[in-house]
């Protein structure tokens, strides 16, 4: 992949073209006292578990009209739903979960708007990481049960990060969203992670305050709500679509929330690090609204044994000389 330059946040945050992000505002939301949209509720994003993260290559440059899309997702959803368990003999580790835990095994595929889930750079792939990020990969790799510290940080119960809680995924696919006057919270079931969204607050905390989904600034324009993101925490271990990744401090995220209906939310996620990847890049996905969908616990240190048992392995294979 050829390396695009550099482009600037604010410019990110107005972009409005992702074929994704539609530019619907006839449908006018209802509104709190204060006159802002009313997001509360429960939001899914699970319909999206079946549209690829990248394009396949052989679709690069094609326009898919809604019929190729629905025969493109129903192909990858039948092939999921197809695979079985085998037992530990046949599997190269300690295996997973059968399929029914999963949530796309629930749902039937919908075309979506996009073939897959990166809708910018145009050829639709999570551009190259950087040579930084790429040996930051390696060292993790190598040194992963040194310490727990080395771990993944969901895998730790710590957080998923901003991806990890945006991005549809294999279960708990529901955030709540309560929103206040002057806040927004997006409550993520997974480990229980809640980002507290200012709305109207102002600039953003001082570069040296740093928080692991990074500090957010919210405000509304029409019917989109605007959320921009810096003051990462620097982290080596990271959930990322497609693979682990390092966060950097200086990554800035943009989130765009629009009503499409009374149903419907368009969201893109921008994410500009250059220390991480080569270019910025968007993902773009619907949510919708699922008020019958319920959250339970996620207790996720509760019988969590991996940390442990991956640390206590390791230093069972170093005392046998491994």
């Amino acid at each position: 992949m050829t390396f695009r330059p550099y482009v600037p946040f604010v410019a990110l945050a107005l972009m409005v073209s992702l074929p994704a992000l539609g530019s619907a505002q006839a449908w006018d939301p209802p509104r709190l006292a204060d006159g802002q949209p009313d997001i509360n509720g429960m939001w899914n994003n699970v319909g999206s578990s079946h549209v690829p993260l990248e394009l396949p290559e052989e679709l690069a440059g094609k326009t898919l009209t809604e019929a190729e899309r629905l025969e493109l997702f129903t192909a990858r959803s039948d092939r999921a739903k197809a695979q079985t368990w085998e037992g530990h003999d046949a599997s190269q580790g300690v295996g997973a979960y059968a399929n029914y835990w999963f949530d796309w095994f629930w749902e039937e595929p919908v075309a979506g708007q996009a073939p897959a889930l990166v809708v910018d750079p145009p050829d639709g792939q999570v551009p190259n990481m950087t040579e930084l990020a790429r040996d930051s990969v390696r060292y993790y790799q190598d040194h992963l049960h040194d310490e727990a510290a080395n771990m993944e940080a969901g895998d730790r119960c710590l957080s998923r990060g901003v991806f990890g809680m945006m991005m549809p995924t294999a279960y708990n696919n529901g955030k709540l969203f309560v929103q206040s006057e002057g806040h927004i919270v997006i409550h993520s079931e997974m480990i229980h992670n809640a980002r507290i969204i200012p709305i109207d607050a102002g600039p953003h905390p001082h570069s040296n305050v740093t928080q692991w989904e990074g500090a957010p600034r919210g405000h509304w324009e029409g019917n989109t709500l605007i959320v921009e993101s810096t003051n990462f925490k620097a982290v080596g271990n990271l959930r990322a679509p497609g693979a682990r990744a390092p966060q950097h401090e200086s990554r800035r995220m943009v989130e765009r929330f629009t009503f499409a209906d009374e149903n419907t939310l368009n969201y893109s996620l921008t994410v500009v690090d250059p220390e991480t990847y080569a270019e910025p890049w968007t993902v773009a996905f619907p949510y919708k609204r699922d008020n019958n969908y319920q959250q339970f616990e996620y207790a996720c240190h509760e019988g969590n044994w991996a940390v442990p048992n991956s640390l206590s392995g390791e230093r069972a294979l170093e005392g046998a000389g491994q």
